[in-house]
């Protein structure tokens, strides 16, 4: 499974290649001038922000003997001798015969989809297929920093100033206000008036081209427009995204309690903010208890369960409730804890209570009573890129021009008026289903642990500073602490985005290699020596290998989204091949390490849970002031506290290497 996806992976070198045949000649496309107003909208870019979209490139399919040469260097430092050689037979002969058939139909029907790339369709259905639980299974977490401004902590406070600015986000993303994103290599000569001149002049299908010239690559933002008023709803064998773009209501959470209230006017203005900040007090002040039976917590369900429950509220006349939280703006979520221990924190954001969530809503943003607040979004729509791009904006919009302060009241508006609370009418069958939901999701949690390490001895400017990959450094020392504490290398997934490519999502790295098995080897196996200058060279080795891997997986290159696309065409055809049926092929895809990273000065701690019972779920971020792991499993299949334990001791033994010295278990 997918989990947060940072930028970061959109290395220099994996686009300098030429895309001399993409894009048609059309004429260009602007955004109309119309008034601008710091008061609704965020910015307004010179250049619109689907400028870049016709003329992205497409995400290629990868050459079949590349792939499965990929495919086998993952698998050679998870089987032994004897399985190796099996596994190569089998790659070898399906690269020989059905491989070869399968391939060339999926390049034909590559090239008759033009207007996509070849692993869309495959990868939306993944996801809305799966029928378990979104939350826990799917949904990851981000937590803001908090407002450098002690006071602005409040949560009434911040409540306002988030929903005003996350509003305007949206009515400057519709503007196209919104600048496109764009990774810039060189900054200072392309993320400037004079490119941004130039590329606005070139038309819509040219315009990927003029900013290539400045060694620049626009991202692919289609999944953008999923952001606000969307939902995914149950369905029952595949589940449906729905976004009402008409929308122009918030739907509050509180105590499991849903609320609907206008952020925007009938003029499509936003409602005043002292207004907003009395509806939101309004909520924080009902004392209405906690429903008896929650609705809420029948999106913590299985897929087919809550489709078949939804259907049952429909007929009991709630379909007008469903479809108004279901196209609300997004959800805002209220709650009274105020944890502070970060394992507390992130359970928490992760799941909280499940009463007081809507986890199938594009994304809730989450204010704790402390004024702590957070992201928790549904994954079948899109991935970390757009997510991030809007934690980004509302945490420096909030920080930089708040639209409240300290000393704004709320309006005297009858907020009783204004804001209505759901009541959903519920027979015994489904008030019998919520509360199986909730013993369920109670029983889920409970068997969930969390622990987490803030490390400090070394930071990203060290590691550069011995010209190493930031990322691979930890990723080595992911690969490190398992194998000290079990012995042996498993199944590794780091997330890698592809956005550089016409709906492109993201690929899969590979970060269990035969070099961070050499370095696992050396350093924990008692019956090997090696000197300091050849646990340095290794670590250098691990460095290369995983810059190449990323580089190949940004490129599109890597191996299993298209394993995944033949193998799913196969099955359509009702062939179960050999190599898919290969125990290898599940060993590697038995993900126990799901890593992946998110490294900003507006993310607080992020995270997930594992994807399999005996799994971890890994989030580490890389930043200049410190490292950190958050990570979760469930007990007693893994021990996370083992795992951090094991974490902070294979970047002790890191350290002590790069600094010319042996690690302590070799001391």
């Amino acid at each position: 499974m997918l989990k947060i996806t940072s930028v970061k992976h959109l290395t220099s070198n994996a686009f300098k290649h030429n895309f001399q045949q993409q894009g048609k000649k059309t004429c260009p496309k602007y955004y109309s001038s119309g008034e601008f107003s710091e008061r609704e909208y965020l910015e307004k870019s010179s250049v619109p922000t689907y400028h870049f979209q016709k003329s992205l490139p497409r995400l290629p399919v990868p050459k079949l003997e590349k792939t499965c040469e990929r495919y086998l260097a993952s698998q050679k430092p998870l089987l032994s001798a004897d399985d190796y050689s099996r596994t190569e037979s089998l790659v070898k002969n399906f690269q020989e015969t059905d491989g070869l058939v399968l391939q060339e139909e999926l390049v034909a029907v590559d090239k008759k989809n033009k207007h996509t790339n070849y692993v869309s369709d495959v990868w939306f259905d993944m996801y809305l297929k799966d029928r378990r639980p979104v939350v826990i299974t799917h949904n990851p977490f981000m937590v803001f920093n908090d407002d450098p401004r002690r006071e602005y902590n409040d949560q009434l406070l911040r409540a306002t100033n988030m929903v005003v600015s996350s509003v305007k986000f949206m009515k400057t993303l519709r503007a196209e206000y919104l600048s496109p994103e764009v990774f810039h290599l060189n900054p200072a000569k392309s993320d400037n008036e004079s490119f941004r001149r130039l590329v606005r002049m070139l038309p819509e299908a040219l315009s990927w081209y003029g900013a290539y010239w400045y060694k620049a690559f626009p991202l692919d933002m289609s999944q953008y427009k999923r952001l606000f008023c969307s939902t995914r709803i149950p369905r029952h064998e595949k589940d449906e995204l729905y976004t009402d773009p008409s929308a122009k209501h918030l739907v509050v959470l509180r105590n499991g309690n849903l609320y609907l209230f206008d952020v925007l006017d009938r003029d499509g203005n936003i409602v005043a903010v002292e207004d907003i900040m009395a509806h939101i007090k309004y909520i924080l002040e009902d004392k209405t208890p906690t429903p008896e039976y929650p609705v809420s917590i029948l999106t913590s369900e299985n897929r087919d369960v809550w489709a078949t429950v939804r259907e049952q509220l429909v007929n009991a006349g709630n379909e007008n409730m469903l479809k108004l939280v279901d196209g609300a703006v997004f959800a805002l979520v209220l709650d009274d804890d105020q944890p502070t221990d970060p394992n507390q924190v992130s359970r928490a954001f992760l799941h909280g209570n499940g009463i007081n969530r809507w986890f199938e809503k594009s994304f809730m943003l989450i204010l704790n009573k402390a004024g702590t607040a957070a992201v928790n979004f549904e994954h079948a729509w899109g991935d970390g890129v757009a997510v991030l791009r809007y934690f980004k904006e509302v945490f420096k919009d909030t920080t930089e021009k708040p639209s409240a302060n300290p000393d704004t009241r709320p309006s005297n508006i009858d907020s009783a008026k204004s804001v209505q609370r759901l009541e959903f009418n519920l027979d015994k069958n489904i008030e019998k289903k919520i509360t199986e939901a909730k013993q369920k999701f109670d029983a889920k949690i409970n068997s969930l642990d969390f622990h987490h390490l803030e490390y400090q001895k070394f930071t990203r400017q060290f590691i550069k500073k011995q010209k190493l990959s930031p990322d691979s450094v930890l990723q080595l020392a992911i690969q490190m602490a398992f194998y000290r504490m079990y012995g042996k290398t498993v199944g590794t997934y780091e997330s890698c985005s592809t956005s550089a490519y016409k709906h492109g999502r993201t690929e899969t790295i590979r970060p269990c290699t035969l070099a961070t098995l050499k370095m696992c080897e050396l350093v924990y196996n008692k019956n090997t020596t090696a000197s300091v200058e050849e646990l340095q060279a290794t670590i250098k080795e691990c460095s290369t290998v995983h810059s190449e891997l990323t580089k190949n997986a940004a490129m599109g290159h890597g191996f299993d989204r298209h394993l995944f696309t033949l193998k799913r065409l196969a099955e359509a055809q009702g062939k179960n091949l050999d190599i898919f049926a290969d125990p290898a092929y599940s060993y590697i895809n038995h993900i126990i390490l799901s890593t992946s990273t998110l490294s900003d000065p507006s993310v607080l701690i992020g995270g997930f849970a594992p994807v399999v019972p005996d799994g971890l779920g890994i989030g580490y971020s890389v930043e200049d002031n410190r490292l950190g792991f958050n990570v979760t499993s469930f007990p007693p299949a893994r021990d996370v506290h083992g795992f951090i334990e094991s974490c902070q001791v294979a970047l002790d033994d890191i350290y002590s290497i790069l600094q010319g010295q042996k690690p302590s278990s070799k001391s």
